[in-house]
C-alpha cells in the first residue's frame, strides 16, 4: 500500500493481455479524463508494445495507470542491455502531487526485470515538467546545447524503434508521431524558457515526443 494524503493507495502490475474488457474501459476514461482531445489509438499501441501495466486504486476507484516494459536488448556496442521503458501515464485530479505517478511508473518499468548491471531507462515526453526527474540524472541525453554523440545517436534510434515511433529525429532526439496529436495533459505545468528550448522541435500537434534516456547505475565508458 502507498499512503497518499487522504488514504491508501494499492498498485499492482498486470500484463496488458490479460486485461479484462472492463478494466480497459476504466484505463481509456482516465485517459480521456486526464487528455484534451485524447488519442484512444496511441495508448491502444502503447498497451500492445509495452505490455506491463500498473494500476493504482483507492479502494475500488481506479486513480492511476502506467505502462511500461523491461526489455533486454541489443544495442549498438552494447549487447544484451536491460531497457527500463516508460510509457503513458495518468493520474486522477484527486491523487496527483502524491508521489502516485512515480510508484506507477516505477513499478511499471521494473516488473519482469530479470538482469544484472546497470540499465538504460527511456522514456517519451511532450512537455518539459516530465523530463524533469530524468534531466536531473547526469548521463541524461538529450541536454540543451550538447549535440548527442553518434553513438547516443545510434541508440537513441535503436530504442526509438523499439517504441515503434514512426521516425526518429537523431539530432535532436525526436520521436516523430503518427500525424495526430497525442492529447493536451488537463493540467497546468510551469516550465522554464530552457525547458521549453529544449522542446522546440517536438510538435505536439503531430503527435511528436522527446526521447529521453539515462543509466541507472554506471554509465559505460565513453558515454
Amino acid at each position: 500500500m502507498l499512503p497518499t494524503g487522504t488514504s491508501a493507495v494499492r498498485i499492482e502490475v498486470v500484463d496488458a493481455r490479460t486485461v479484462t474488457v472492463e478494466l480497459r474501459e476504466r484505463i481509456f476514461a482516465l485517459f480521456a479524463a486526464a487528455y484534451r482531445d485524447a488519442d484512444a489509438a496511441y495508448l491502444e499501441e502503447s498497451l500492445a508494445r509495452l505490455r506491463n501495466v500498473s494500476l493504482a486504486f483507492d479502494g475500488d476507484a481506479l486513480v492511476a495507470f502506467g505502462l511500461g516494459a523491461a526489455r533486454v536488448l541489443d544495442l549498438p556496442r552494447l549487447p544484451r542491455t536491460l531497457v527500463l521503458m516508460a510509457g503513458i501515464a495518468c493520474v486522477a485530479p484527486s491523487h496527483r502531487r502524491q508521489r502516485v505517478m512515480v510508484e506507477v511508473m516505477q513499478r511499471a518499468i521494473t516488473h519482469g526485470a530479470d538482469a544484472d548491471g546497470p540499465a538504460l531507462v527511456t522514456g517519451r515526453m511532450a512537455h518539459p515538467a516530465t523530463f524533469r526527474l530524468m534531466a536531473a540524472m547526469p548521463t541524461a541525453v538529450p541536454r540543451l546545447g550538447v549535440t548527442p554523440t553518434s553513438w547516443q545517436q545510434a541508440i537513441g534510434a535503436a530504442i526509438a524503434d523499439a517504441y515503434g515511433a514512426h521516425a526518429f529525429d537523431p539530432l535532436h532526439f525526436v520521436c516523430r508521431g503518427r500525424g495526430t496529436p497525442i492529447g493536451v495533459p488537463v493540467v497546468s505545468v510551469e516550465a522554464t524558457s530552457d525547458e521549453w528550448a529544449l522542446f522546440a522541435p517536438v510538435d505536439r500537434r503531430r503527435g511528436d515526443s522527446l526521447l529521453g534516456i539515462a543509466w541507472v547505475g554506471d554509465a559505460p565508458p565513453g558515454w
